[in-house]
């Protein structure tokens, strides 16, 4: 089994800045890439960025282009997501997974998730 956790969440103001982390543990050697998904209160599990294990190919929603900075530690099975420029639009829980198969962007290919982070940005 998977066990994920995420940390790194809190409040922030309008421009911050905030960096999540997603320890993997268990068994994860079937998983060929991670992503962060975030769900606001009342809206639908949204996808944010994946990131291959193996290649380090990054995928991003286009809200988050050029603010957001997935990245991952194959030997510590860390997973990132350095957030800069914070939005009140970005407020949700943020969740990480492990990728299955199918598309990277449904919340369908997914397997395993955390518990989540709260992020709140203040406007």
């Amino acid at each position: 089994q998977v066990q994920l956790v995420e940390s790194g969440g809190g409040l922030v103001q309008d421009g911050g800045s905030l960096r999540l982390s997603c320890a993997a543990s268990g068994r994860t050697f079937n998983s060929y890439a991670m992503g962060w998904f975030r769900q606001a209160p009342g809206k639908e599990r949204g996808f944010v960025a994946a990131i291959w294990w193996s290649t380090s190919m990054t995928y991003y929603t286009e809200s988050v282009k050029g603010r957001f900075t997935i990245s991952r530690d194959n030997a510590k099975n860390m997973v990132y997501l350095q957030m800069n420029s914070l939005k009140p639009e970005d407020t949700a829980v943020y969740y990480c997974a492990t990728f299955g198969r199918g598309s990277l962007y449904s919340v369908r290919s997914y397997d395993y998730w955390g518990q989540g982070t709260q992020v709140t940005v203040s406007s």
